[in-house]
């Protein structure tokens, strides 16, 4: 019987290659949630470089629950994990509720821990949610994540600066890294074809060097070795308010898990059924229940690496176990992990159009089989895309006090409130479509 392309292990080079690509596509997405973490809670540069080596190990260690897994923990499929962003705006919140903002981490640390466990329970009867995805929604949401991850390319371009305008030397690089990867992905053919974006990632930081563009500062202070200390901020605090509000954000991380899941299914061939999803979820909260002991943050489905599998067509799981065993040493050597922060963000944001952009024209695929004349698939689709963006185009829309706060977490999160919608418009118009409530529609 032959073996599924996600079941297979590619030779040694080529697993290097593919592996380290995921790794370049997802190491800002790891890095800035203890970048941003770090310096609010005025933290000293050492401190905030074992945060970020922290945050790579435990983003290996969840990759690696996921891509390969153990009993039912698991996707097994190309599927990274790493740092959610999307925790790090209740992590300031937390923050602020203590009295002296350094010693926060403790707090943050015990409330991930409690949240990823309960996540961990929660995770066969949260699979089950599958069954409300037919295409018209998954397909909705696979569109609402590229959409949702362009903005992160664009302000890449802006070198991580998004209320300032690009400048010229940002726009050129990120210009000719994406003219570079369009060109390879034309002209190469086969496995060089294959990592094309890494090969533009590379051309891209050459043509960066003389531009001035390549900070090389970070790397000369790192040391080669260092292991993230247990409980180098202190031993967990468990505070109530703290512990609700990161488990308001792992039932969010899960939606938005359960999403990426059904889209890298539909992506790769292989279904991402209940079992897969439930297995998945497991190590998505396995992974984050571990994290704080090694000093690290609540994990969650990476999609930019979704788009990079789609682009590429390398479906084996075992190159992004590769990367997830990369980010590992990474973490373990602060020296080899600034190697990759020489890639400046105009340049990842140049490769990123084409990822992120890819994902979205995915969704639309899918979208197209659903069949948008079909019923009401089309008013589902578009108010659920609209509801999704909004966030995106106007990070400021929910910033009212009068909002609650555990509101504005899934709010916030694009993903999950165009999800939400999608899958609550479906039922209503499917079984108005079929003359009540006693048809279920997917």
């Amino acid at each position: 019987m032959p073996v599924h392309p996600v079941d297979q292990i590619p030779p040694p080079g080529r697993l290097l290659a593919t592996g380290l690509q995921h790794v370049a596509a997802s190491y800002a997405g790891v890095v800035a949630p203890p970048l941003v973490m770090g310096a609010a809670l005025g933290l000293p540069p050492a401190q905030i470089t074992f945060l970020v080596g922290a945050s790579l190990f435990t983003a290996g260690i969840a990759t690696l629950l996921q891509a390969i897994g153990f009993w039912q923990v698991g996707a097994r499929l190309p599927f990274v994990n790493g740092v959610s962003f999307a925790g790090v705006a209740p992590m300031l919140a937390i923050a602020g509720q203590q009295p002296d903002r350094s010693q926060a981490l403790p707090v943050i640390y015990g409330a991930v821990i409690v949240a990823g466990a309960l996540g961990f329970l929660l995770a066969p009867y949260f699979c089950r949610l599958v069954r409300f995805f037919p295409p018209v929604v998954s397909g909705t949401v696979i569109t609402l994540i590229g959409l949702s991850l362009l903005p992160v390319a664009f302000g890449w371009i802006q070198d991580g600066h998004p209320e300032r305008p690009a400048s010229p030397t940002g726009l050129g690089l990120a210009g000719a890294t994406l003219v570079i990867v369009l060109v390879l992905r034309r002209v190469l053919r086969g496995f060089a074809r294959q990592i094309a974006i890494l090969l533009g990632l590379v051309a891209g930081t050459l043509l960066a060097v003389p531009a001035g563009a390549v900070d090389t500062g970070v790397t000369r202070h790192a040391a080669l070795l260092g292991f993230p200390e247990p409980f180098h901020f202190g031993h967990p605090v468990l505070q109530l308010p703290a512990v609700l509000s990161m488990c308001v954000l792992m039932l969010v991380c899960m939606t938005e898990s359960t999403a990426d899941m059904l889209a890298l299914g539909e992506i790769v061939g292989r279904e991402a059924d209940r079992r897969v999803i439930a297995a998945g979820l497991r190590a998505d909260t396995l992974g984050s229940a571990l994290s704080p002991f090694f000093n690290g943050f609540a994990n969650s489905a990476f999609a930019q690496n979704i788009g990079l599998v789609a682009l590429t067509r390398v479906r084996s799981r075992f190159t992004v176990a590769a990367c997830g065993l990369m980010f590992v040493l990474l973490g373990l050597s602060p020296a080899f992990a600034s190697l990759i922060a020489l890639v400046p963000r105009p340049v990842l944001g140049g490769a990123g159009i084409v990822l992120f952009g890819t994902v979205a024209a995915s969704g639309v695929g899918v979208l197209l089989k659903a069949g948008l004349d079909q019923g009401d698939n089309l008013l589902t689709a578009a108010v659920s895309l609209g509801v999704g963006l909004i966030p995106v185009v106007s990070g400021d829309f929910y910033a009212d006090p009068a909002i609650p706060r555990t509101l504005k977490i899934i709010l916030n999160s694009g993903v999950s409130a165009g999800c939400l919608t999608a899958v609550v418009l479906n039922l209503v118009f499917g079984r108005a479509a079929r003359g009540g409530w006693g048809e279920k529609p997917y």
